[in-house]
């Protein structure tokens, strides 16, 4: 991990990884302790937050937050200021009535968004309502918010796989969007309730020819793709994490399973790009789904193997499976029972001088980190948890990429408040502030962003932002962002 990280903050948990760390000299544990709530920061926005803000310099307007709602109201907020710099409150009216079954109303922007730098080009999915409900990828400037031509792509219009059509009226778009090599990837699943056929489908979209549109979905009915990171990637392939499928017959046929996906996206089909553990079909008829919670990409040096994705499962365990041959319905490499119900919320990855972890939070109210050994084959340990007043999804801070690592995670729907912790040991480093540190209408699946020594946080009808002390340094900016040129969950 380089000790000089990127300034932009263009995706889901910053990384194609989903790995959730930010590089940022400023937040030593020392500093960190005596975060504030910057209250000369505005942030207004309007409508209900389940998507992260970014973070972009490089324009004539200075350092931007980006943010959505399910308004579908999309705004460039100045970063220092929190004033607006442009909004695009005409995107489309959201859904409020006619769904099948769900519970987020209204629906429009759920996933966060995308950027490529090199374009200045924004990507994220609105439900647009009309005559017919669809859903429609855009593709906006990202300086100006004008939206940038032969956009939007209507997915209705041109999503389909094996011959089947994609239909936004039973399809939703949760997980935040991913941009690999030129193509950006959307994921989808259904409303809550299990209602209609839908499928788990990845839409892939040429960012340079919006025509050029492929699909992957899973044959069964169901099979949705829930979780807020959506696809990640180790910047060839992407992966993603399926939930439970209906009337399959006993056959397996793309669900509860960590899928592969090529370019494109294109899917082989072989065990090689895809696995399933093996009582598969007992989690599908008990609604027990793998995909409660997003892949992450994870590398741990002198394990073997050493390249691995994680899944997290409404089963109360953790898989890690050998990315480059997933091994189809099989044993994974490691598997440990993690407690608690693992779903709405997201992962990080992160790594110290004493080894790499995976943390979460989960239903319990705990939040939790686990040690992956340096062993062939690695295994699970337990290192820390925490009890918390509320449930979120982490992220990370480190100096340097390994030095000085903190957890951080907001307590949803219980205290408000951001909370930090040592990455090896879980003591607490940041309780929550004082009366002005507190936020309102934050929700589990709300993951912050991290730039310029502070802490954005999106949430209903608000942007919050958090500084360090006065004086603390920051990483300088860097143009090439890592690893990629550009580069919610179930209820």
């Amino acid at each position: 991990m380089p000790a000089n990280a990127q300034v932009n903050v263009t995706q889901e948990h910053n990384n194609p990884s989903r790995d959730g760390v930010y590089i940022d000299a400023g937040f030593t544990s020392a500093a960190a302790a005596n975060l504030t709530r910057d209250l000369n920061f505005d942030g207004t926005i309007s409508g209900n937050v389940y998507a992260q803000p970014l973070y972009i310099e490089g324009g004539s307007n200075g350092p931007m937050i980006i943010a959505v709602t399910e308004s579908n109201n999309v705004y460039a907020l100045n970063a220092t200021t929190g004033t607006v710099i442009w909004q695009r409150t005409d995107i489309g009216p959201p859904v409020t009535s006619g769904l099948p079954c769900g519970n987020i109303n209204p629906v429009g922007i759920t996933g966060t968004p995308v950027i490529d730098l090199a374009s200045r080009s924004l990507f994220f999915d609105a439900l647009i309502d009309g005559a017919t409900k669809k859903h429609f990828i855009y593709s906006l400037n990202v300086d100006t918010g004008a939206t940038n031509p032969r956009w939007p792509v209507d997915v209705n219009a041109t999503a389909t796989y094996n011959g089947m059509t994609f239909t936004s009226l039973i399809q939703e778009e949760r997980g935040g969007l991913a941009l690999v090599n030129g193509i950006v990837y959307v994921a989808y699943s259904g409303y809550s309730g299990d209602c209609g056929a839908y499928r788990g489908w990845v839409v892939g979209v040429d960012i340079n020819n919006p025509s050029n549109v492929h699909a992957w979905a899973t044959t069964a009915f169901g099979g949705g793709i829930w979780g807020h990171g959506g696809v990640a990637s180790d910047g060839t392939n992407m992966f993603v994490v399926t939930g439970n499928t209906f009337n399959t017959g006993g056959n397996w046929m793309g669900g509860e399973a960590i899928i592969r996906l090529r370019a494109g996206p294109t899917w082989t089909g072989q065990p090689t790009d895809y696995w399933a553990p093996t009582n598969w079909l007992s989690l599908d008829n008990t609604d027990t789904d793998l995909g409660g919670v997003s892949a992450t990409v994870i590398n741990v040096p002198g394990a073997t193997p050493s390249q691995l994705v994680l899944a997290l499962g409404k089963d109360r365990n953790a898989y890690l499976v050998n990315r480059n041959n997933l091994g189809g319905i099989a044993l994974p490499v490691a598997q440990a029972n993690v407690g608690g119900i693992n779903r709405g919320t997201s992962a990080v990855t992160y790594r110290t001088s004493q080894g790499t972890y995976f943390g979460f939070h989960n239903d319990s109210g705990t939040i939790a980190a686990y040690k992956i050994t340096r062993t062939n084959p690695p295994t699970i340990m337990n290192a820390w948890s925490m009890s918390q007043n509320g449930r979120g999804s982490p992220w990370v801070t480190t100096t340097d990429g390994i030095n000085d690592v903190i957890v951080w995670v907001a307590g949803v729907a219980g205290d408000q408040r951001l909370h930090a912790y040592n990455g090896d040991t879980g003591a607490v480093i940041y309780a929550g502030g004082g009366t002005n540190e507190l936020m309102n209408g934050t929700r589990q699946w709300n993951t912050g962003m991290v730039a310029r020594g502070r802490i954005y946080f999106g949430a209903d009808n608000k942007v919050y932002a958090f500084r360090l002390p006065a004086g603390m340094p920051t990483v300088r900016p860097h143009v090439t962002p890592r690893g990629q040129p550009s580069p919610p969950p179930r209820p």
